[in-house]
């Protein structure tokens, strides 16, 4: 699994929120697209004049868990600029409180007080820290081990995040690392809600898929506050939910992993209330003697997984996306598409070691397949 948080770079999809004139995918660009905001000083919104004028796009940006944010919905007659705002702005809260239990960054959090106790005792945690632990071991479980949060061993040895560096290293270092990797010694008490690593030395962390819970709970508030259009997305985990303001689908885009750039797309999707999370050896990667070195790595090596270039997983919330995009990049493709195929409203888009795209039966008919990605080390 990826035991190193994912970049905020780490996009493979973008919702088609711009209208039908504009080409290209351009959830990154949302902000400055968008209508700018009215001053309330100046003038109160005329709820009237914005029905009359159509739906406006009110998109706002921020950054959590180590990666870019990016929630977007439309005005109507019911909800002004304002209003839609502020509730975009309420869901990007919960993402940060999500965050706060979960980091392993801040020596307070719920997870950096489990690693500290390793093989010593058990720490209670909160209800959303639990259900993404349980989540973790659930895909653990289903992919044979190839996803493994306490992979958090690792840390250090590969510098993939700002610290970025080429050094491999010793095969000796990552295989001592490695005998610290194991879900099965996380113990759970259900019950009283703790958690325990069951030997010193151990660490855990959820930064490969602590985002798609935090998109889910975001989609959850909006929802809550009467917004059934919207998109959120965190990084490489998005969530669109409804349609267009016209009735049309909304449209993503499935990144060629050897494009020139984040909204190079070799191929598009239609969705509706469905996530998506993209898992990619693009970003934080770098070439050394002729072979690509990147932050998937796979418990079973130690080593960058090496079957795949980009896996896409589309599914009905985010978490179990997020949690499944890992251990099909890891398996590769014909094992990965078993795994897929074996879960309930879950699809693929794989792009395989060798540029070969696979899409899972469920997406057959549902993905558009532009051209070819781009060859290339």
């Amino acid at each position: 699994m990826v035991g190193l948080r994912r970049s905020s770079l780490l996009l493979g999809l973008a919702a088609m929120l711009a209208p039908p004139a504009l080409a290209a995918c351009d959830a990154p660009r949302a902000r400055q697209e968008a209508p700018p905001a009215a001053s309330s000083a100046a003038r109160a919104p005329d709820r009237g004049a914005a029905a009359q004028a159509g739906p406006a796009r009110v998109a706002v940006e921020a950054r959590a868990m180590g990666t870019s944010l990016l929630l977007a919905a439309h005005t109507s007659a019911a909800m002004d600029e304002a209003a839609i705002r502020a509730r975009l702005e309420k869901a990007i809260a919960e993402i940060r409180r999500l965050e706060g239990l979960m980091t392993t960054w801040r020596p307070e959090s719920e997870l950096s007080r489990v690693n500290a106790v390793a093989g010593k005792g058990a720490v209670e945690v909160s209800p959303e820290s639990l259900a993404v632990i349980e989540k973790s071991l659930w895909i653990s479980e289903r992919s044979g081990g190839v996803f493994d949060i306490t992979f958090e061993a690792m840390h250090g040895l590969w510098k993939f995040d700002e610290d970025i560096d080429d050094n491999v290293p010793r095969r000796d270092d990552v295989e001592r690392a490695r005998a610290l990797i194991d879900y099965r010694q996380i113990k759970l008490d259900r019950a009283q809600r703790t958690v325990m690593l069951g030997k010193p030395g151990m660490r855990m962390s959820l930064g490969g898929i602590a985002k798609g819970y935090a998109v889910d709970a975001a989609a959850r508030v909006l929802r809550a506050e009467g917004l059934s259009s919207f998109f959120v997305q965190a990084g490489g985990d998005l969530y669109i939910a409804g349609k267009k303001p016209d009735g049309s689908p909304w449209r993503a885009g499935v990144r060629d992993p050897r494009g020139k750039d984040a909204n190079d797309y070799f191929a598009m999707i239609e969705v509706e209330d469905h996530a998506f999370s993209t898992a990619g050896d693009y970003e934080r990667s770098f070439i050394k003697e002729a072979r690509r070195y990147h932050h998937i790595l796979d418990p079973r090596t130690g080593f960058p997984a090496s079957e795949s270039r980009s896996v896409t997983i589309w599914a009905k919330d985010a978490l179990t996306a997020d949690a499944v995009d890992d251990a099909v990049f890891i398996l590769g493709a014909e094992k990965g598409l078993a795994l897929v195929e074996s879960i309930e409203d879950c699809g693929a888009v794989i792009v395989d070691r060798s540029n070969k795209v696979w899409v899972s039966k469920r997406l057959a008919g549902k993905v558009e397949v532009l051209r070819q990605p781009t060859d290339g080390l």
